[in-house]
């Protein structure tokens, strides 16, 4: 049977798979940056080159790929694992990669990030990947909630928590500039 009780333990679980998310596409941002000759640098939410002038376009395509793609596998993986059996914390992992690319696409509208920047760069506007990936992994959130019967008030709750821990997380690395590599 499912277990679908929010516990101390699931707070904390999804805590760390929210650090772990974003600490893994980061790191694929920085790592092909890195592959790439360019010397960058590593915060909680963010990657660059230390001189970003000096990035090709093209490499600066494949560096803004690359977190999205671990997040899209990630998200893959949870919902592969998930199709066999519960697991409320690879349920985690799936909801995160969705929600983290979701906002991620909405924030498009402030400057094109990841996704954005790609879609441009392939003259397909600049919501059409966001949206496609979005798209993407909500479908494979809603497969899970289906079989699983997952229950409202999980989803809200679940949301409430990442929603939490993410804004933490951004703000932090904001205000206190927090330089991982």
């Amino acid at each position: 049977m499912r277990n679908l009780s929010i516990t101390s333990r699931y707070i904390v679980t999804a805590f760390i798979v929210v650090l772990v998310t974003w600490l893994l596409h980061e790191f694929a941002h920085w790592a092909t940056s890195e592959l790439f000759g360019y010397s960058s640098t590593m915060s909680l939410n963010s990657s660059s080159a230390l001189n970003p002038e000096e990035v090709d376009k093209t490499h600066h395509i494949y560096i803004s790929a690359a977190g999205p793609l671990i997040t899209i596998l990630q998200g893959f993986l949870a919902y592969f694992l998930l199709k066999r059996f519960w697991s409320k914390t690879l349920y985690l992992f799936l909801f995160i990669a969705f929600y983290m690319r979701l906002m991620a696409g909405l924030m498009n509208v402030i400057t094109p990030n990841d996704e954005g920047r790609i879609s441009e760069f392939l003259s397909l506007g600049t919501y059409t990947i966001p949206a496609l990936v979005s798209a993407l992994l909500f479908y494979w959130v809603y497969r899970v909630s289906k079989k699983h019967r997952l229950t409202n008030r999980f989803h809200l709750i679940t949301i409430f928590i990442v929603m939490v821990f993410t804004s933490v997380l951004i703000l932090t690395d904001q205000f206190f500039k927090v330089i991982l590599l």
